[in-house]
């Protein structure tokens, strides 16, 4: 083993030093012969006939030379050195073909290395937390889009983990807090903060350990503690200038004096993970003894311990769960959660898994039809340099020496591709690392990294093979003589090389139609999800969040909203304006309600709602339908009056084939009267049904959880927004600068999934669209030329200029036809593949085949008009003058 490490250690040093060692051994030979030629001399020959003798005993000096190279040196190495310096002359000779292989090549590596960063992301690496695989997740089975069912109570989770053996910890964090919860307070004007309440032990659970000072203690979560943060990276170097010396110091949250007690890591994105799209500046201890009387608003995660699987866990939590109280002070009330672990990951991710693999097969399609059309390319360009091929054989070159060396080329662009297909991927993926607007988790870590290098050279060495082995196969395959007589310009292909460009064309076409017809599908999906019916208006109503203070006076907070609403509605263009402490596709929450009967309504009788305490004209400000009776008015929250508006799901629940209006029900544990229905309303997505949804009044018995301000107008948000921000602050000066949002940009975020995944399926598809028309323009222009002679000959003949167009164009539509047919059948079990990820629309959706059909055959039929007419155009005395 040493001996051949030795020997291997001494050619690559050979190799590294290749001309003073060829010096040398020219030295040494030349030593050799003038010995060998004064030895003759001596013998009496004359001097020319010594040397002459001399050269013959050596044998060939040339021979000589390379044979000792091979034997210490690397020649594989030497004929690759020479392979690539003889293709960067080609290609530089060549520079129109080079730049578009190279962009097109960039553009199909580039693609596929953005669109891999994406799924590795989010579905292959790691969450950035120590040990992330023994990370859980925790909520209620069947919880749907309802977070009240995917939470617990104080209670409910400090007896689980009391309970629990599974988990080495378990926390978890306040699941309803709204954006610009709390504002900070300083010199000039109060900024809005977005705050997070978090449970004891919650970074330490995931793994996570501060970028400078520390973590919440246990005795900062004991009611009355001195309240105290940790501040997220981007705002302590956003809002705080990344001051080193704020650990320790106080900072003003919404009037109260909080210590920070550290500042996070950068890598810390709490929004990234546990909510897409949202932005979060700050944490506090979630003191549980603040919340005893709350319902579910704890989101739990846990850490396994060291051994433990998910499904011992799972089963554990099986026994534990039922057993577990709603409320202990009234132990009868409710019993019976129910607990599904899953691990965070798939959790978070699990659900975009089918789309992202949907999106990563339409990008490799791209880099298919990349290969087939660079393919072609070389194929014609092989062709033009059959003589120079067919010298070489003449000259020695065997097979596999040509087919190297055009497989040397074609790997050549393709790592120049790959470099631009890197730049390309890296500006992508730091575009999409920056759009908060786009709800897709873990989306703002998307980066190139080690794996997508690796990646990067794996798909740029097949992209290299796979388009240059058809060009190398066929050159090495040529017969010599042939080739010397079949490379004149006027002269037409062998049908071998025509049909082998022909199949490339017609995969390239079919390539296409499966990218059409699925980009085709999901657009369709998406257009019938804008089209459905929200039960709101979203296109003129805007919400900004308010800031108030009533001292904890129900009677001083009506006060407050009724003059908020009034001079809002005072103002130049506004509609209509309500409050809501809840906007719908934004954070929700529910309770229960039940009909009032006879008896006292058992846990079975009560359905789970979406809860809004709302004000009147919120209904009408969010465009919001009535169906039937009244909206809320300002007197029921002024006389406290325990009333209810429900959607139309509630009322074919609770009371079927009655009028639900001035019956009572049992809603948020007291008894309210209903006076009013309305059309159901969308309340997590668009592609959801609307859920069970009640709006009750800012009264005593049920207060709000925040404050937003929704103003129907005409006028654009920025224009109305700095009029409404003034109104506010005159009302009160410690109003922050929030952002006057636009309600649509709800609905935005809340299809931005589809929306993505819809649009790069899309560009995919058109760029697919583009490369085969490309193909099909670029097989038959060629054949044009390369038949330039034979169509001449025909048309002294008498062939006529519209017959000519026709027989090309003809073969251009069998081509694409052929094309079509196979793509149409690959399409139709793609279309079933996907099906899940359809809405209203069918896999087998004809209107979308007949498009695909339409576009393909308009695109095929100008591809190759454009030839025809070029090819009805040659004078037939010139084309029998071409040789």
């Amino acid at each position: 083993m040493i001996y051949l490490f030795r020997q291997m250690l001494g050619r690559v040093r050979s190799f590294l030093h290749k001309a003073p060692l060829d010096g040398e051994l020219d030295a040494e030979i030349a030593s050799h012969l003038e010995m060998a030629v004064e030895e003759n001399t001596r013998r009496g020959m004359h001097p020319e006939e010594a040397r002459r003798r001399a050269m013959i005993r050596f044998g060939g000096l040339q021979q000589a030379r390379e044979q000792h190279r091979e034997t210490r040196g690397l020649p594989w190495m030497d004929v690759l050195m020479q392979d690539l310096r003889f293709t960067s002359r080609t290609l530089a000779k060549d520079r129109g073909f080079t730049i578009i292989a190279v962009l097109i090549l960039g553009l199909g590596i580039g693609a596929n290395v953005a669109v891999f960063s994406v799924v590795n992301t989010i579905l292959l690496r790691p969450l950035p937390f120590h040990d992330p695989e023994r990370l859980v997740r925790i909520v209620e089975k069947n919880a749907g889009t309802n977070e009240s069912a995917k939470t617990y109570t104080a209670d409910a989770t400090q007896d689980y983990q009391q309970q629990n053996r599974s988990f080495q910890s378990v926390s978890g964090y306040f699941a309803f807090t709204g954006p610009d919860n709390l504002k900070l307070v300083g010199n000039g004007q109060p900024l809005p903060v977005t705050g997070i309440l978090v449970a004891e032990n919650f970074f330490q659970t995931l793994g996570v350990d501060p970028f400078m000072g520390r973590l919440f203690r246990s005795e900062e979560f004991v009611k009355h503690a001195q309240p105290v943060a940790l501040l997220g990276y981007p705002f302590w170097k956003r809002q705080l200038g990344g001051d080193r010396s704020i650990v320790g110091q106080t900072i003003n949250l919404s009037n109260t004096s909080v210590t920070v007690i550290g500042v996070l890591p950068e890598t810390w994105d709490f929004g990234s993970v546990f909510s897409p799209g949202a932005k979060v500046d700050l944490f506090m201890p979630y003191i549980m003894d603040d919340f005893r009387d709350d319902g579910n608003d704890l989101a739990l995660v846990g850490r396994l311990k060291p051994g433990v699987t998910l499904a011992a866990a799972q089963r554990e939590a099986d026994e534990i769960f039922p057993r577990l109280l709603f409320d202990h002070k009234h132990p009868n009330d409710k019993a019976g959660y129910t607990g599904q672990l899953t691990g965070l990951k798939d959790y978070i991710s699990g659900k975009l898994r089918r789309s992202l693999i949907v999106l990563w097969c339409a990008v490799g399609l791209i880099l298919l039809i990349v290969c087939v059309n660079l393919s072609n390319l070389l194929l014609a360009r092989t062709a033009a340099r059959s003589k120079e091929f067919a010298m070489r054989s003449a000259l020695g070159a065997n097979r596999w020496r040509l087919a190297r060396q055009l497989l040397t080329e074609s790997l050549v662009l393709s790592g120049a591709g790959a470099i631009l297909g890197l730049a390309i991927a890296y500006a992508v993926t730091a575009y999409l690392a920056h759009q908060g607007s786009i709800a897709l988790p873990l989306l703002s870590s998307v980066h190139v990294d080690g794996k997508a290098l690796a990646w990067t050279l794996l798909i740029a060495v097949a992209a290299g093979v796979l388009f240059g082995i058809a060009p190398a196969l066929r050159m090495s395959r040529n017969d010599l003589q042939e080739s010397l007589k079949d490379s004149g310009h006027g002269t037409s292909d062998g049908r071998k090389h025509e049909r082998m460009r022909s199949v490339l064309v017609i995969s390239e076409v079919a390539l296409a139609c499966m990218l059409l017809v699925g980009a085709g599908l999901l657009l369709r999906s998406f257009l019938k999800v804008l089209e459905v019916d929200l039960g709101f208006e979203p296109s003129r109503a805007a919400a900004i969040s308010v800031d108030y203070d009533d001292g904890g006076s129900t009677a001083k907070r009506t006060v407050i909203w009724q003059e908020v609403v009034r001079r809002a509605s005072m103002l130049p263009g506004v509609e209509a304006a309500g409050i809501s402490d809840n906007l719908p596709m934004s954070r929700n929450r529910g309770w229960g309600i039940a009909a009032k009967g006879q008896e006292k309504p058992r846990d079975s009788d009560f359905i789970g709602v979406f809860v809004y305490i709302a004000s009147p004209g919120y209904l009408k400000a969010m465009g919001m339908r009535l169906m039937k009776g009244r909206d809320i008015s300002w007197e029921d929250l002024a006389n406290n009056e325990n009333v209810v508006i429900i959607n139309e799901t509630v009322a074919k629940k609770l009371w079927p084939g009655q009028d639900p209006i001035g019956r009572t029900a049992i809603a948020g544990g007291q008894e309210a009267r209903v006076i009013g229905v309305i059309a159901d309303v969308r309340e997590s997505s668009a592609e959801d049904n609307g859920g069970a949804q009640m709006y009750l009044p800012a009264t005593k018995n049920f207060g709000p959880e925040g404050c937003y301000l929704v103003v129907r107008s005409k006028l654009p948000p920025a224009t109305l927004g700095t009029s409404l921000m003034r109104t506010l602050q005159e009302m009160n000066p410690g109003q922050p600068a929030t952002e006057f949002r636009p309600i649509q940009a709800l609905v935005d975020h809340a299809v931005s999934p589809r929306k993505f995944f819809v649009l790069l399926v899309s560009i995919f598809a058109g760029l697919g669209l583009l490369l085969a028309s490309l193909g099909i323009y670029g097989v038959i222009s060629y054949s044009v030329t390369r038949q330039t002679q034979e169509i001449g000959i025909r048309m002294a003949l008498g062939a006529t200029r519209s017959k000519v167009q026709l027989g090309v164009i003809g073969r251009t539509m069998r081509l694409a036809l052929i094309g079509i047919l196979l793509g149409g059948a690959a399409s139709f079990v793609m279309a079933r593949a996907i099906a899940s990820l359809l809405y209203g629309t069918e896999p087998t959706d004809p209107e979308t085949f007949a498009g695909m059909v339409l576009l393909l055959g308009s695109v095929a039929l100008l591809a190759g008009y454009l030839p025809a007419r070029r090819a009805s155009r040659i004078d037939p005395m010139i084309a029998l003058r071409t040789n």
